[in-house]
């Protein structure tokens, strides 16, 4: 898988869930998704949190699944 495969999306943070991961509501859908913080934010200590509008990251094997890969400010 190359990096032109991957699928960005934008969204918004609905709710924390356990295991670092949340729920985000896909901007221009009502399409809601769980999705995990990608190590670079977490090794930066970059906390996200409710309301946040966020860049999700999906494999074309598992659109059920994203990586958060940017907080916007």
């Amino acid at each position: 898988m190359t990096k032109t495969d991957i699928l960005k999306f934008t969204g918004i943070i609905l709710e924390c869930l356990p295991n670092a991961r949340f729920s985000v509501q896909l901007d221009g859908s009502n399409q809601i998704v769980n999705a995990y913080i990608a190590g670079k934010m977490r090794t930066n200590r970059i906390m996200v949190s409710v309301g946040d509008k966020v860049l999700v990251e999906f494999s074309p094997h598992d659109l059920s699944q994203g990586r958060i890969r940017y907080r916007e400010r």
